[in-house]
């Protein structure tokens, strides 16, 4: 075994053959393994097209992924692990996110643009990294082999080339095809490419390895490349995922029934993690067509484009369904976006998520909300005080709405930012049913997650630490990389 004592310093990339091949797990991974070796490790991607974010500690935004990396690394959060997130605000447009800020929106047909644009900065967040840390585990981007990217790449190869690193190239078995996968992508790569490209891992394997064993001699016998290791699937792995929603229920005999449209540009679904991992909870991500009906809890989730996503919400029907669910006495809770489509009115008269306009909310509350060009990014603790529960609550808010009118005072609870500003959030209905707020992260917090449990069902239940149970989880996705990768091969690709 390579010891710590033996300092290597360097970077190592993670490249996958498509998006979800798990890169983002494999990165995580890595990173706590190379913590638990003694050396000082961060993690780093040069650009990011994600809707679950986080917040760091100097007010900046980051894709959601690297916040979880930080957090393998022992690591506060910060913009350069994340220089460039793009966040989709349709089909058409993202939002351009570069040290942490918002600095441009950017039409589809323009996105080669980016290089121009950021591709120092990139360069810059780099290599404070480099200067600071034994490594740097980088993340790709969806696939280097995206022939109409690779001009104005600066997520996968175009990036390793600017700095010299070496590459790990991973696919995902459960997919199918995964040795044309891993071939095919380095077929499509350039002759420096393909050199750079220093062995495969494969990911997510279930059954006998002896029943692969045959396909990995051949993968290696024809790339002349090794086969670093086969991960195996890791059944309820707790930890954020970058952006795919986990669809499939998780029912248990006496069940919290909690239900959640998927919003086309919903964010921060993994707000939710803690929610849907708990043994008294059925919780359902519900699809176009779906129905919300039979809920206890309804929950709106955030929105990039919160007043398109109204008007989904209402082509759908939910609106309705969800009038009849408060009428039956169900309990409701909007989170950001899903906060501001409880007004009468949102406003957007700047055009920074949509076309500029107003479109009514569900009004289910007196207030109304105005978008505007300056984004709150902010992490906050305090008191939730709702409903005769109380306790601490911590979170981050990311947001351009404001909101404004007599419903908000009746408020959710009082925080304070890390400028050290204190201040009322979010509303509670008169009648106790409906919860509103900004707060995204509010069910890590043990006393909130019991608080709204109990809210629900009139009943307590037991609730673990999440921040507990993301380390068991970090630590046991470490053992099977410490197991089934053989980390000595790793580190001695590491320059």
């Amino acid at each position: 075994m390579i010891e710590a004592n033996k300092k290597i310093k360097g970077a190592l990339m993670v490249q996958g053959t498509s998006s979800d091949a798990g890169k983002s797990i494999c990165v995580a991974g890595l990173c706590r393994v190379l913590k638990r070796r003694g050396y000082s490790v961060a993690p780093f991607k040069p650009q990011n097209m994600a809707l679950n974010s986080a917040v760091t500690d100097c007010g900046g935004e980051i894709g959601r992924a690297q916040a979880l990396q930080a957090i393998a690394c022992g690591l506060a959060l910060r913009t350069d692990f994340n220089p460039v997130l793009l966040k989709p605000s349709s089909d058409k447009q993202s939002q351009v996110i570069i040290h942490g800020k918002a600095v441009n929106h950017l039409e589809a047909k323009n996105f080669g643009n980016i290089k121009a644009l950021a591709f120092n900065k990139v360069l810059e967040s780099y290599q404070r990294l480099k200067q600071e840390f034994d490594i740097v585990i980088i993340e790709g981007a969806g696939s280097p082999a995206e022939i109409n990217l690779r001009e104005n790449d600066i997520a996968n190869m175009g990036f390793a080339e600017a700095v010299d690193c070496p590459v790990v190239l991973i696919g995902d078995i459960n997919l199918g095809g995964v040795f044309a996968h891993l071939t095919g992508t380095v077929n499509l790569l350039s002759a420096s490419e393909q050199q750079r490209i220093k062995g495969f891992v494969i990911n997510q394997f279930r059954g006998d390895l002896k029943l692969l064993q045959g396909g990995l001699d051949w993968l290696e016998a024809f790339s002349d490349k090794p086969v670093l290791g086969v991960l195996p699937f890791l059944r309820e792995l707790k930890l954020d995922a970058e952006d795919a929603i986990d669809t499939e229920s998780h029912k248990h005999e006496t069940s919290i029934n909690i239900k959640i449209p998927v919003l086309p540009r919903i964010s921060n679904h993994t707000d939710f993690e803690p929610l849907k991992w708990h043994p008294d909870v059925n919780l359902e991500f519900i699809g176009r067509d779906e129905s919300l009906e039979g809920a206890d809890l309804i929950i709106l989730p955030g929105s990039k484009s919160t007043r398109d996503d109204l008007s989904f919400v209402k082509q759908q029907g939910w609106d309705k369904q969800v009038k009849k669910h408060l009428r039956y006495g169900g309990k409701l809770l909007g989170v950001c976006g899903g906060y501001q489509m409880l007004g009468n009115r949102i406003h957007d008269p700047k055009g920074i998520e949509s076309k500029a306009g107003s479109t009514d909310g569900l009004a289910l509350l007196d207030f109304e909300t105005v978008l505007e060009s300056t984004k709150s990014l902010k992490q906050v603790e305090g008191k939730f005080d709702f409903c005769g529960f109380k306790g601490d609550v911590k979170g981050f808010e990311i947001h351009c709405g404001q909101s404004h009118g007599t419903a908000l005072s009746n408020n959710f609870s009082k925080v304070s930012d890390q400028n050290m500003q204190s201040y009322k959030e979010g509303v509670v209905s008169d009648d106790e049913q409906i919860i509103g707020t900004y707060l995204h992260g509010l069910f890590e917090s043990k006393s909130m997650l019991e608080s709204v449990l109990e809210w629900v069902t009139g009943k307590q239940h037991e609730v673990s630490s999440w921040q507990k149970t993301r380390e068991k989880e970090l630590e046991r996705l470490a053992d099977a990389f410490e197991e089934h990768l053989d980390m000595d091969k790793v580190l001695g690709l590491i320059n």
